[in-house]
């Protein structure tokens, strides 16, 4: 770092993302991408004349997304709004509800921006350790007096609280700002959003980047009351009014009305994932019931680590945390029939010499 960059940030360890290879010879399964295209309507409108149009400023207000994601969730237009990605969404919500007299709280095994956005904005969160089975325990997040972030379906482990389970976390914090991040509830989880005309202190948090295979065109969204709404839309445009390209509104409101096609592609991942569970379990492996486009397993007689490095020395890129409660799993991103089978051909390659 120069010796220009402020105090307050010389300690912040930055998000680690999965590895983007530069090479096209290896199978990605390390970063819960969709393995599938999109919609062919999102292709069919992003066409000559609108990228004729990129010498114009997008929409800051993004209506005609957010009035396609209204008409298919059956909400409001004024409960919603648009994000670079839902990471940008949480980013608000961290600048927004948390400061030194309410402090954030979520989970110790997580999606790790959270407290990445913690030391960004000098928070000091709670963390609550998940269960021995890395379940969360709804009752360990009863009255915090504290904003709280749930991954649900939880990352990387892959496990989901019910709604009910949901709604009780939130009846037990109704002083309190309940942020539910939903990237991949789309693949066998519940949604709370029923749930944001209930309770005016929850915030859902939904992305595009996996069930609506849109994962380069950073896309996300947050659903809430139309007053956190109006809160969220302050920290947007105090920071930038125009967060969402041209194409990516297109691509948006297109990916979103095809229905047809993302509960196709959203059947064929959860297939996919049964596939390989059954697979890897006639191997011996324990696998974590996952309700994503990704599992977490794991092999007792070759570690996390070695597993992943074996893997990636043939061309399979899985992802491997060093958090010592999980450094036995590893986490693979649920592709193609033909890219399951590779890791699956891989591993008995793998466990020959185990």
């Amino acid at each position: 770092m120069s010796r220009f960059l402020s105090n307050r940030y010389s300690n912040i360890e930055p998000y680690t993302p999965g590895e983007q290879p530069k090479v096209y010879n290896l199978i990605k399964l390390n970063t819960n991408e969709s393995p599938f295209p999109p919609s062919p309507k999102v292709i069919e409108a992003l066409n000559k004349a609108e990228t004729e149009k990129l010498n114009l400023y997008s929409d800051p207000d993004t209506k005609d997304v957010i009035d396609a994601i209204a008409s298919t969730l059956n909400v409001k237009s004024e409960n919603i709004i648009m994000g670079n990605g839902s990471d940008e969404i949480l980013a608000f919500t961290f600048q927004a509800f948390c400061d030194s007299e309410n402090q954030p709280c979520f989970a110790d095994i997580t999606y790790g921006f959270y407290k990445v956005f913690c030391e960004l904005y000098g928070l000091s969160p709670e963390i609550i350790p998940l269960r021995e089975d890395l379940s969360i325990a709804p009752e360990d997040y009863y009255n915090k007096g504290k904003s709280i972030f749930i991954a649900n379906p939880n990352a990387p482990t892959g496990l989901a609280l019910s709604l009910s389970q949901i709604e009780d976390i939130i009846n037990h914090n109704k002083n309190s700002i309940i942020l539910v991040d939903e990237a991949y509830v789309d693949f066998g989880a519940e949604s709370a959003i029923s749930l944001i005309n209930k309770y005016d202190n929850l915030i859902v948090s939904r992305t595009f980047s996996k069930s609506r295979n849109l994962a380069g065109a950073r896309l996300g969204f947050a659903v809430a009351n139309a007053e956190i709404i109006a809160d969220l839309a302050k920290m947007k445009f105090s920071f930038n009014p125009y967060n969402i390209n041209r194409l990516s509104i297109i691509a948006g409101k297109e990916a979103i009305l095809d229905t047809e096609y993302f509960e196709k592609c959203v059947s064929v991942i959860i297939k996919n994932r049964e596939y390989t569970v059954n697979e890897l379990k006639k191997r011996g492996f324990t696998t974590i019931d996952s309700k994503t486009n990704f599992i977490f397993t794991k092999l007792s007689s070759i570690s996390g680590a070695d597993y992943y490095k074996a893997l990636r020395e043939k061309n399979i890129l899985v992802r491997h945390f060093g958090n010592e409660r999980i450094k036995d799993y590893v986490r693979i991103t649920i592709g193609s029939l033909e890219q399951m089978q590779a890791l699956i051909d891989a591993t008995d390659e793998i466990l020959k010499g185990v």
